[in-house]
Parts: structure tokens; C-alpha cells; sequence
């Protein structure tokens, strides 16, 4: 909708129709567009690469521990108890 207003094709009424939204909905959305577009451009190039593999290993890591433990927990609650 930004884009189709800088691109000034359209009125701002006609884009409004188009978009069902109201004509200022349109202005505030070409004025953040244009205010923050070179963010879009200029991000570290870090952020994009991906997740961190070593914060993986240990959410892993840590996640298998808890499965390990709740399942042993687990099979002591299931298990019949020697006292009856």
C-alpha cells in the first residue's frame, strides 16, 4: 500500500478504495516507509545469516537434559508402588 503511494499512480482516495483502509492510514504507512526504508537496506548482514550454532547446541543440549530427567520422573510416578 506504501509502495503504491510513492509510486503515485493513484490518489490517495482511489488508493484508500483499493486498500479498504482509511486515506490516512495510507499517508502514515508512505511516511514510515520513507522514513525507514534504509534499515531495510543497511542491516547488519550478521542479523541475516542465521542463528547463533553454539546458543543451539546448548538449547539442546539443555532440553534433552529435561527430557531425560521428566522422563525418568515420569516411569517413577507410572511405576506400581512396592509398599501394597
Amino acid at each position: 500500500m506504501a509502495v503504491e503511494a510513492l509510486k503515485e499512480g493513484q490518489t490517495l482516495i482511489e488508493l484508500a478504495e483499493r486498500f479498504q483502509v482509511h486515506p490516512n492510514q495510507i499517508t502514515e504507512g508512505k511516511k514510515q516507509l520513507l522514513e525507514r526504508a534504509e534499515e531495510v537496506f543497511t542491516k547488519d548482514k550478521q542479523a541475516s545469516a542465521g542463528p547463533d550454532v553454539k546458543e543451539l547446541h546448548a538449547k539442546i543440549g539443555q532440553l534433552a537434559t529435561e527430557n531425560d530427567f521428566l522422563s525418568v520422573a515420569l516411569g517413577r510416578i507410572g511405576e506400581p508402588s512396592a509398599k501394597r
